[in-house]
């Protein structure tokens, strides 16, 4: 289904808080890991698809990437990152986490207020755009013929 062109004033919307998201004062790699992680939970290749190609283009080595999916085993993210995946995925799997008291401890010891807010929205929006692409089965293009 194109939803774009089902609900335009829906899908207007939701193209606003995404321009709203291109604003924010957090780094771009940061946003993207952000992304990716949270795609990787919601099992949504079209955004894993797209995603990808923009956390290259904005610096994030191939290796970061290839193991995001086991972030807490790898040495190879810095604290912030770490705090901001740890409350992507208490946001992303509220039902199970709560999104308790250790995760926001650990997010507000790495990031101010505006941070915060900021990071909620990333993942808020990305989740949201996970739903849209996995609810209508958005097919992410294929380089190489299967």
């Amino acid at each position: 289904m194109n939803y774009y062109r089902a609900a335009p004033e829906a899908m207007k919307a939701m193209m606003a808080l995404e321009e709203a998201t291109k604003g924010l004062s957090l780094p771009q790699p940061l946003l993207e890991l952000i992304k990716m992680r949270v795609s990787q939970i919601n099992g949504c290749a079209y955004c894993l698809n797209l995603h990808a190609v923009e956390a290259r283009a904005a610096g994030i080595s191939q290796q970061k990437l290839d193991v995001l999916a086991a972030w807490r085993e790898s040495p190879a993210f810095d604290q912030k990152e770490r705090a901001a995946l740890t409350w992507a995925e208490a946001l992303t799997r509220l039902e199970t986490s709560g999104a308790s008291d250790v995760d926001y401890n650990t997010l507000a010891a790495a990031f101010d207020e505006r941070e915060r807010v900021e990071l909620t929205l990333v993942i808020t929006t990305i989740n949201a755009w996970n739903r849209f692409a996995v609810g209508f089965r958005s097919q992410h293009p294929v380089d190489q013929p299967i």
